[in-house]
């Protein structure tokens, strides 16, 4: 994959995906935390902590090297 298609994917995971990644994990915390069943608070902390990194790392290496010049300028002559 070229740098610029994979920019071009960091950008669209950070502006489409990661929303939808945020509803679906609220979705999923709202459901296990009804009333009548109540995780342990330590339970819950792991689940939001999972939740909260575990989309970084399948992406990986979509944002390695993005900050980073083009390693591959073309001549534009």
């Amino acid at each position: 994959m070229t740098y610029k298609n994979r920019k071009r994917l960091a950008l669209f995971v950070l502006v489409i995906g990661l929303p939808v990644y945020i509803v679906f994990a609220v979705t999923i915390m709202s459901n296990m935390m009804t009333d009548a069943i109540r995780l342990p608070l330590w339970i819950e902390l792991v689940v939001y902590v999972a939740l909260g990194i575990g989309w970084a790392f399948p992406l990986k290496w979509v944002f390695k090297g993005i900050g980073q010049p083009d390693p591959e300028p073309r001549d534009r002559n």
